[in-house]
């Protein structure tokens, strides 16, 4: 076997595969499952040997992934888990049991995948590359339940090759429209290419039209049943508590009160419902208070809704379209309150639309955007975001790197203001390592 020397080396050749988290791929050239088969055929098919949990959504996947993961660990399981984008570090997007797969274990299997490339009946690209990396290693730990969250959308996204046990789709919204449809009918009904026959289906809280969609391509498929927030599972109490929410959630079968939830704003109560549901669903009995609670009090989601400071108010959530900045400005207006200026360090990628995700945190009293282009073939020109912040009555900054908006952000809003880093995990990465260095040295 050819490895490489180091990760830096496995790293390049990782990066030098087409890459559509960078480069936004149009319905004509979004990627069939033909590579993904293929390659893991290649390999002797992995994700067969593994039991699985697949989460989609236009919002909401990263966190209740999180969430049904501790749930598992708590349970007693192995739990593989395999995310995106990441924050920081390429290993954040592979884990088991909540440890990061180590450096020398991705260089390995990165080799391990440069070595089979040339059996792969077409070349992969760079989410696909990770996708089969995580599953190898999941089949290699022998992992109980591989928890899975969707990149882009479901029926095409590299991750539908798994066959899951549990489908879950938290949320449906307009987003990734040049790839999914224009309309939320169209992106239900992609998101919900994610359901396996005999899976049971976990929905959030979806209209009752998007609802029958779901329920018509399951039936499609023979799944053993769908489950609805609202009517088959939900919280009948949803508030504000010191670190995040204390929530009840039932089922048809229990009823969990004073659940506590580490995570700030309403929807991550609808989160933990949802978790909860599925990890019941996988399991096929319910869990008890005690394993719900203690799983759900070790849930950590960096970069969502994230507190780093307190004076001032340091927050940084990777909200990029306008659903998730609504669901920030309402957690936001609900659970935190500043006396002084409210200060955005803000950037967004190409095809977002900037009035429609500022404008819930205008109308929550934001004064100031800073705004810094995202280090991404696809940034959206700070001019742009400027016209769109002038028009909602805010004041714009532009010409400043992530490190340096930082620092200028907390000096403006002083001890008793806010600054929120958002708009895109591009943006948010490089301020969040740059908002934690400022606040040390303080």
């Amino acid at each position: 076997m050819n490895q490489f020397s180091s990760l830096t080396d496995a790293l390049a050749w990782l990066d030098s595969h087409v890459d559509y988290e960078r480069v936004t791929p149009t319905r004509r050239a979004l990627p069939s499952l033909e590579g993904m088969h293929g390659a893991l055929s290649v390999l002797g098919d992995p994700q067969r040997d593994i039991r699985s949990i697949h989460i989609t959504g236009t919002n909401g996947k990263g966190s209740t992934t999180a969430m049904i993961t501790s749930l598992l660990i708590e349970a007693g399981l192995r739990v593989g888990t395999y995310t995106s984008p990441n924050l920081h570090l390429v290993n954040e997007r592979i884990a088991i049991n909540g440890q990061l797969i180590s450096d020398r274990t991705l260089q390995d299997l990165l080799g391990r995948l440069r070595d089979a490339s040339t059996l792969f009946p077409t070349p992969l690209t760079r989410f696909e590359l990770l996708t089969v990396a995580a599953l190898l290693h999941f089949a290699d730990e022998a992992v109980d339940v591989a928890v899975v969250e969707v990149g882009i959308g479901g029926t095409w996204d590299s991750t539908n090759v798994i066959g899951a046990d549990v489908a879950v789709i938290t949320t449906v919204s307009l987003d990734h429209m040049q790839v999914l449809g224009d309309t939320t009918e169209e992106i239900a009904r992609d998101k919900a290419g994610i359901i396996s026959p005999g899976a049971v289906v976990i929905v959030g809280d979806l209209t009752e039209e998007l609802v029958a969609i779901v329920d018509d391509i399951a039936r499609g498929v023979a799944a053993d049943r769908v489950e609805v927030f609202g009517r088959d599972y939900g919280v009948t109490r949803n508030v504000v508590a010191i670190g995040g929410r204390l929530v009840d959630v039932f089922d048809s079968e229990a009823h969990y009160s004073d659940v506590m939830v580490p995570l700030h704003g309403p929807h991550q109560g609808r989160n933990a419902a949802i978790a909860i549901a599925a990890t019941n669903a996988f399991l096929g009995f319910n869990l008890g208070e005690e394993v719900v609670d203690a799983g759900l009090a070790e849930v950590r989601v960096p970069g969502r809704l994230e507190v780093l400071g307190r004076a001032p108010l340091v927050i940084v959530d990777g909200a990029h379209n306008p659903a998730g900045a609504k669901v920030v400005a309402e957690a936001l207006d609900e659970g935190f309150s500043v006396e002084g200026s409210k200060i955005l360090v803000v950037g967004m990628l190409s095809g977002r639309d900037p009035r429609a995700i500022l404008e819930p945190l205008a109308a929550i009293g934001f004064s100031l955007a800073i705004i810094v282009e995202p280090n991404s073939p696809r940034a959206m020109p700070a001019e742009e975001i400027a016209a769109a912040v002038t028009a909602l009555g805010m004041e714009s900054l532009v010409g400043l790197d992530a490190p340096s908006a930082s620092r200028e952000a907390l000096d403006r809003a002083g001890a008793d203001g806010l600054v929120l880093a958002t708009g895109s995990l591009y943006v948010v990465a490089p301020a969040r390592l740059a908002l934690r260095e400022l606040l040390a040295d303080r």
